[in-house]
């Protein structure tokens, strides 16, 4: 989230009253608002209570809160509820433009194999060691123009070819050859990739097949 000490001096910081930091810290993040950053300021969540009852804002997961106004980014709200998940597969392909399966109410993210969360219940979780958790994460911005953590494209590639017992064979398919029409693609961070998580020669030969 943005700081809203950018936008202010401190004295017309101090010279704002509870309610109206709160507003500002929502403008500067596209409407939003969480108890967790509301705590950085020393506000007491229950202005919170109070802007909800007004109808200035809705609770849209626990922690987490809108400007009324505004339509919630289902996309962002998980990425703050359950900021351990990493956008991956077909809906990090989705955010990339590269895939035609639209996530819908089911996500594809990844998670560290000894996390686990109760959000999770109701998405398709792979499960990464380690070592490789971290290879290849990014920003994306979702439909609504919001920033959350996903793969990159390379990195998908890579999971959608290592995990493709797990889905649709047509779906990857056309990925995989969207992915090689692409002028931005990188064949060599690729490979990269596929050599870290030990299916260099997997992807490989899937690459090459669809290159024919």
């Amino acid at each position: 989230m943005g700081d809203i000490m950018d936008k202010m001096t401190i004295e017309e910081f101090k010279e704002k009253s509870n309610i109206e930091i709160i507003q500002e810290l929502m403008k500067n993040n596209n409407g939003y608002i969480t108890t967790k950053y509301l705590d950085m300021f020393d506000i007491h969540r229950m202005y919170l209570l109070i802007m909800q009852e007004k109808g200035i804002i809705e609770r849209v997961a626990p922690g987490i809160y809108i400007d009324s106004t505004k339509m919630e980014d289902k996309y962002y709200v998980f990425s703050l509820s359950t900021p351990n998940a990493i956008f991956s597969h077909m809906t990090a392909l989705y955010f990339h433009g590269l895939s035609i399966k639209a996530p819908n109410e089911r996500y594809d993210v990844t998670v560290k194999r000894t996390y686990n969360n109760h959000r999770l219940r109701n998405h398709e979780v792979f499960y990464a060691s380690d070592d490789i958790y971290e290879l290849g994460i990014t920003e994306v911005e979702t439909p609504m123009g919001n920033k959350v953590k996903s793969y990159d494209i390379e990195r998908c590639i890579c999971d959608i070819i290592r995990s493709k017992k797990r889905m649709d064979s047509e779906h990857i398919k056309y990925s995989v050859k969207e992915y090689l029409k692409r002028k931005d693609k990188d064949l060599t961070k690729l490979s990269k990739y596929a050599e870290i998580m030990g299916i260099r020669r997997e992807v490989m030969n899937y690459i090459s097949l669809m290159y024919d």
